[in-house]
């Protein structure tokens, strides 16, 4: 929430506003105080649909809205938009807003299973964006596909923002390595983030390019969906192609290590950690794919690849490797692009005005 949400509520605090947040347990760390703000830890499973937990969940939503009388809720993430907005609803809370913040795994493969997932998905989104006043976007992709399922029927409520923002002076710009080349992928060892390319197309490039670092900071967590592999994450271990960092409190000391930023993610709202390194001028390889291809020019400030497959991700890495002068022009370009849409006292102008509390 920090993360994500912090310079929204400072924002918000800034507008004379009193805010509280409800918190999932899961996400729940002591840092969040630090907003000072009330918090109210909630139970919310992480992933999946459970009726007997979500009817919790939807329970304990309405009784603390009842109880705190807000004049506006405002969500993000699949279940506190669809359950928040309907437990705002039902407790009389008349202005009702959510963000989009991606569509998750559940949209990034099309088996069976899923499909029919994203028919009870697309419902619930539909039961609770109905509730709402405005609805946020953070790329045009997920816009288009929730106009084309028919999960928002009203266009008039959709505002489009660019991401979350970032915030530039937190992520100012830093100098680039001097001597070597380092490619770095920040963000939880899911296939979806394309962690497997990532790792697939290193292991070739180190057999060419002995110098070169590649290094994966992020989580793992076997108990998510779409995790990789335990035995693929020690192979790529015991290669020794990749560092791999495990999870840090503060990505800046290792975008500051990287020359390049990598992300081939096979789906977002809007990448945070690609803004980060843009912010911090790096040059950027991610996917031309909903939410990512937004964040590069192709050509200007790095390079936009098909996602899932590794070849076209390794070609875009060799062009930095035997093209060097491209890192510091297009870090460049990445900073530029970032002052121009991403500010995030810009996008957070755009909801604060949309909500009519700027």
């Amino acid at each position: 929430m920090i993360a994500n949400r912090g310079d929204l509520v400072k924002d918000m605090q800034a507008r004379g506003l009193v805010v509280a947040a409800a918190v999932p347990t899961a996400d729940y760390l002591p840092e969040v105080e630090d907003l000072g703000i009330e918090i109210y830890p909630i139970e919310m499973g992480r992933t999946g649909i459970n009726p007997v937990h979500d009817i919790k969940t939807l329970w304990s939503l309405y009784r603390l809205i009842r109880r705190l009388k807000p004049k506006a809720v405002f969500g993000y993430t699949i279940k506190p938009v669809v359950y928040g907005s309907l437990a705002a609803k039902a407790a009389g809370v008349p202005r009702i807003f959510s963000m989009i913040t991606g569509l998750g795994h559940v949209f990034t493969t099309d088996s069976t299973k899923n499909r029919r997932l994203q028919k009870i998905v697309s419902l619930l989104y539909r039961a609770g964006l109905s509730c709402n006043r405005k609805v946020f976007f953070q790329n045009p992709d997920d816009l288009q596909e929730f106009s084309q399922r028919g999960i928002l029927r009203d266009a008039t409520k959709a505002v489009r923002t660019y991401g979350s923002g970032v915030d530039m002076q937190r992520f100012a710009p830093t100098p680039l390595p001097k001597e070597g080349l380092t490619f770095l992928f920040i963000g939880r060892l899911l296939t979806e983030k394309g962690v497997s390319e990532f790792c697939e197309a290193a292991s070739q490039l180190r057999a060419e390019h002995a110098s070169v670092r590649f290094i994966a900071v992020g989580p793992y967590d076997p108990n998510l969906p779409h995790s990789c592999a335990a035995g693929d994450l020690q192979r790529w271990k015991d290669e020794g192609c990749v560092e791999f960092i495990g999870n840090v409190a503060d990505v800046r000391p290792w975008i500051a290590q990287c020359s390049v930023f990598v992300l081939p993610s096979y789906r977002e709202g809007t990448p945070r950690s690609v803004l980060e390194a843009m912010s911090m001028q790096r040059p950027i390889i991610t996917s031309d794919a909903p939410g990512c291809r937004e964040t590069v020019e192709n050509g200007v400030n790095g390079f936009l690849v098909e996602p899932r497959v590794s070849a076209p991700l390794l070609e875009a890495m060799r062009r930095f490797i035997e093209e060097p002068t491209l890192v510091p022009q297009m870090a460049k370009a990445s900073r530029a692009l970032v002052e121009q849409h991403y500010d995030v006292r810009k996008v957070n102008k755009v909801i604060l005005e949309a909500m009519e509390l700027a």
